[in-house]
Order: C-alpha cells, then sequence, then structure tokens
C-alpha cells in the first residue's frame, strides 16, 4: 500500500490518564512528554487494536467466503455469480493506470460479515490483558460516567470504527462506505497479473484469486490495523539481564506465556517472544538486509547471539564484542547492550515490512550521540516498509528527526557526505505529538516543524531555566566575594 493509504487517524477522550488525543498514526509517530502523562497508555492501546484487528485479517484471509469454503478450498461453481463476473469483468486486461476499481457489494459485506463476527468481548478481552486489568474501569478516567471512547478512522472515509468503553461493556461498531475504490495501483498491478495467468479456473488457482482480493479489500477497510504489534516496553535492559527469572516470577510456561494481574500481556508477549527467539529463523538469508545488523554495527560493537534453551526451558543471550575470541553473558555486558540487544533480536528474526513496532524510550541507557544514532537507524527501519512508534524524553531524538525531515528537501547531490542523508523521511511520514497535563487529564497535540527547522517540544524550557538558575548563582558568588 502507498504512504497514504497507510494513515489512520485515532481519537480518544477520557481514556486513562488520558482527556483528549487526536493523532494520526504514520510511518514513524514519536510521543514526548512528561511522565505519567499518558504516552505509554495510548501506545499499549495501539497494541491492543493492532492485535484485535491483526487477527481479524489471519481469520479472513483463511476463510475468504465463509459460505464457499469447503476443506478450505474454493472452487469456480462455489464462488458467488456476481464475483465470478466482477474479477473477469475487471481484471480483463483492460485496465487503464490510474483507474480506481469500484469493490462489488458482496465483498463489502463479507467483510463487514467477518469483522462484526469479531465480537466486541474479543476486542474487551484484548484491552484488559494488554493494561493487565480485569475491570474495564480501571480503563476510564476517574469521574467520567459516560465511559471512554476510541475512535479510529481511515483517510478519505473509508471507514470508521467507534470503541465505547463503559464500567461494564465495551462496545464495538464498524461503519464503511458501500462504494470503497481499490486505489493502489501496486495493488491493482499485483491482482491482475495474478488473474491474466489463470489459463483455467482451477481450484487452487481460483482461491488463491479470491483471498488476494479479500485481503486488498480488508486492508482497504482496516488499513495498517491489521499490521502484525511488537511492542518493546521501557527498562528493557534489566528484563534482557534477568528474562528467565522475570518469566518464571510470572508462572509462564515456556510454550505460551499468560498474563496475570500483575503482568499486562504487552510484557507477557515480550517475554515469550524472547523465549521462542531460538527456534526462530532470520527471516533475511542476506546479511545486507537483517535491520539488526547496521545497529550492532554503529552502536553495539559487537553481536549478539542466542544459546540454546538452559534447564529452565529459556534461551539465553550473549554479547561478542568486534575482536574478542569468546562472548559474554548478557548479564556482565553493559546497560546500553541489553537495551538495544531485544531491538535487534527482533529486527532479525521476528519484524518485517508491513508490521509495527513500538518502542518506549529508546534512549535509555544510550549516551547522546547514541540516541542520535540510533534515532537514525529507527529512521532507515521505516524505510524499508516497517512502521515504528515512539515513547519518549529525549531532545536528541526530536531534533535528529527534525534533521531527518529537512534532509529530505534537499536535492539528492546535496545530502552527499551528511552522516544521515541515506535516512531522510519526508514531513508527511513523520508525526510528533505532545502530552501536556491539564485539569483532569492529558491534552495531545501535534509538535509541528518550527520556522528554526525544529520540533517545539518544549525541552528548551529546562535549558533555558538551568541557565538563568547557573547565572544568578554565579551573579550571587560575585556579591558574596
Amino acid at each position: 500500500m502507498n504512504d497514504a493509504s497507510n494513515d489512520l487517524e485515532i481519537e480518544v477522550s477520557d481514556f486513562g490518564p488520558i482527556s483528549k488525543a487526536r493523532i494520526d498514526l504514520r510511518q514513524l509517530t514519536v510521543f514526548v512528554g512528561p511522565g505519567n502523562a499518558g504516552k505509554s497508555y495510548l501506545a499499549i492501546l495501539i497494541y491492543a487494536l493492532h492485535k484485535f484487528f491483526n487477527n481479524v485479517g489471519r481469520i479472513f484471509g483463511q476463510f475468504p467466503f465463509v459460505n464457499s469454503v469447503n476443506y478450505g478450498y474454493i472452487d469456480k461453481k462455489s464462488i458467488p455469480q456476481e464475483m465470478i463476473e466482477w474479477m473477469e469483468r475487471t481484471f480483463d486486461g483492460k485496465i487503464k493506470t490510474g483507474d480506481d476499481i469500484a469493490v462489488p457489494g458482496i465483498l463489502i459485506d463479507e467483510v463487514s460479515e467477518m469483522i462484526s463476527q469479531s465480537n466486541s468481548s474479543e476486542l474487551e478481552d484484548e484491552l484488559c490483558r494488554c493494561f493487565g486489568t480485569r475491570k474495564l474501569k480501571s480503563l476510564i478516567s476517574r469521574g467520567k460516567e459516560n465511559g471512554a471512547t476510541v475512535i479510529i478512522r481511515r483517510e478519505n472515509g473509508i471507514s470508521r470504527h467507534n470503541i465505547l468503553i463503559n464500567p461494564c461493556k465495551l462496545t464495538l461498531t464498524t461503519k464503511f462506505p458501500k462504494n470503497v475504490q481499490i486505489y493502489d495501483q501496486s495493488e491493482i498491478e499485483d491482482i491482475q497479473t495474478l488473474v491474466l495467468s489463470l489459463e483455467r479456473w482451477e481450484t487452487d488457482e481460483t482461491h488463491s484469486l479470491v483471498r488476494a482480493i479479500a485481503d486488498l479489500v480488508l486492508r482497504q477497510v482496516c488499513g495498517p490495523l491489521i499490521f502484525r504489534p511488537f511492542y518493546l516496553p521501557a527498562d528493557r535492559a534489566s528484563i534482557m539481564q534477568a528474562h528467565g527469572t522475570v518469566a518464571n516470577a510470572a508462572a509462564a510456561p515456556r510454550k505460551g506465556l499468560h498474563p496475570t494481574p500483575a503482568v499486562s500481556s504487552v510484557l507477557a508477549d515480550f517475554l515469550e517472544r524472547l523465549a521462542e527467539l531460538d527456534s526462530q529463523p532470520r527471516l533475511r538469508s542476506d546479511s545486507r538486509l537483517d535491520l539488526g545488523a547496521p545497529i550492532e554495527n554503529q552502536i553495539l560493537g559487537g553481536s549478539l547471539r542466542i544459546r540454546g534453551p538452559r534447564a529452565t526451558g529459556y534461551p539465553s543471550f550473549a554479547y561478542w564484542p568486534n575482536g574478542w575470541k569468546q562472548a559474554l553473558p548478557l548479564m556482565n555486558a553493559s546497560a546500553m547492550v541489553s537495551e538495544l540487544a531485544p531491538v535487534v533480536l527482533y529486527l532479525r528474526h521476528l519484524v518485517r515490512p508491513d508490521n509495527v513496532l513500538i518502542v518506549e524510550e529508546p534512549e535509555s541507557h544510550l549516551h547522546p550521540g547514541m540516541q542520535v544514532e540510533f534515532t537514525r537507524q529507527l529512521a532507515a527501519i521505516v524505510r524499508t516498509g516497517v512502521r515504528v512508534i515512539v515513547t519518549t524524553h529525549s531532545e536528541w531524538i526530536l531534533e535528529e528527526l527534525a534533521n531527518l525531515v529537512q534532509i529530505s528537501e534537499l536535492p539528492d547531490e546535496a545530502r552527499h557526505g551528511l552522516p544521515n542523508g541515506e535516512a531522510a523521511l519526508r514531513a508527511d511520514q513523520v508525526g510528533a505529538w505532545s502530552f501536556e497535563p491539564r485539569g483532569e487529564g492529558s491534552v495531545v497535540e501535534e509538535i509541528c516543524l518550527d520556522e528554526t527547522g525544529l520540533y517545539p517540544s518544549g525541552f528548551s524550557k529546562v535549558s533555558a531555566a538551568l541557565h538563568n538558575n547557573w547565572a544568578e548563582i554565579r551573579s550571587r558568588m560575585g556579591k558574596s566575594e
């Protein structure tokens, strides 16, 4: 899908510490603000929504026509005639470049039915799991009797999902127009090529075709909500150095970690994926396509290794510094290495384009210079098609992001020699959002580049206050002499 069709708007009110928020999720989204303002709260909500809608996508992908499936296969006779006629009429090799394609009503009905079958109780369970609670009322801002609301909108009015959270019930409703259009030309061409390659309507080929079209329509309706999410919680260094102990304390079995009231599903999912990394093959056999390798090379100065399961059933992790003859157990490596280890391992074994990677406090345990370099690496990851969301308190991260956006406005020849010239991102690919505590809850507002080419985050006020305090101290010292 193109960048524009991947944008998503989320509006939240009276949800936990957040009084009001309206954000656009872009290829790289940054949440900034003081502690306890709701940055992680909103990030966890986004993670839960992705998990729920990603599950809808998997179900729909397996069974694109509920009433036409016979032991997982579809033949031409079992596909509704309206769908057959639409495919033959639309993908006959006569589509002109730039043409939109209207989706048939029968397929829209199928998508609607599949989303409605993934009912509100499943979303309620997912939210409670991710926030480590059994009660919906704990997700509602204190004193808000009308409950919390979450509204998800696709661009151009393609769809809208309304979520109302009351103390005892969650309600999900989905609305989208009947005239949904497929307008991404690369996807149209891919499916058209598949249609033209069919010499005859054989069962398996037809099934693949219908599934591909159905998946495309679901992507149009749900957009990036169906992308698989990965969440890297804060304090990764401590978790990585003692992840086996933490997992055992959570009473989580090797083949599936389940959250308890004291352990949210965000942490449980993180522990489970760490436990299973030893069984995951590298997604990219070509080392040049390993998204974790640049972080090892540019920041860690060494490589990360996974050792087989120990007696506890969990793998151990080691750090092999460049030039050393043996590796260090991760618990003996620096906090910086432990902090970035899961980022590298996730990128190597789990994360793919069209996935969502949420990273809390990427600046933790990093020198300012390494924060800048890590920001460049995150931008490089975004350029491969991975969507990234970060929560941060770092001025260095925001300043480097501003530089990357400004570099994108330079011609290619002017970028030559810049250390971050290859990581440029356009302004429409980056969104920065400020969380400001006000009264009964935080208000979330977009931060736009100012006339100086920076994101005005408020960090400069802290620097100015420190300088003024220093000047006052020096002045008093002079007077006391």
